[in-house]
């Protein structure tokens, strides 16, 4: 869902910065400037990270690693605390 909204989100940006000059600053100014802005930019960057790092874990396991419970569970944690420390660092970045 958030990568769904976060997409509707960045077609209106990309449409208003190749509208026009006045388009583009408009977009320059709501992304460095508004808080919501970053909100939605910061949520859809950390749900394509979190999306990303899952999807190594699951090629890990369609290749026979980690499909047993002990391990599976090892594998989820790992990829939820590479997820946090992602959308940390990707926070800094944004804000």
């Amino acid at each position: 869902m958030a990568l769904f909204f976060g997409a509707v989100f960045a077609l209106y940006a990309l449409g208003l910065s190749l509208e026009s000059e006045a388009g583009f600053n408009e977009a320059i100014d709501m992304f460095e400037n508004g808080f919501i802005a970053k909100l939605i930019a910061w949520g859809s960057v950390s749900a394509l990270l979190y999306h990303f790092f899952a999807g190594i874990k699951h090629l890990v396991m369609d290749f026979g690693y980690c499909e047993e419970l002990d391990s599976g569970l090892l594998a989820a944690k790992v990829t939820l605390g590479l997820a946090a420390a992602a959308v940390l660092i990707s926070g800094v970045w944004i804000w």
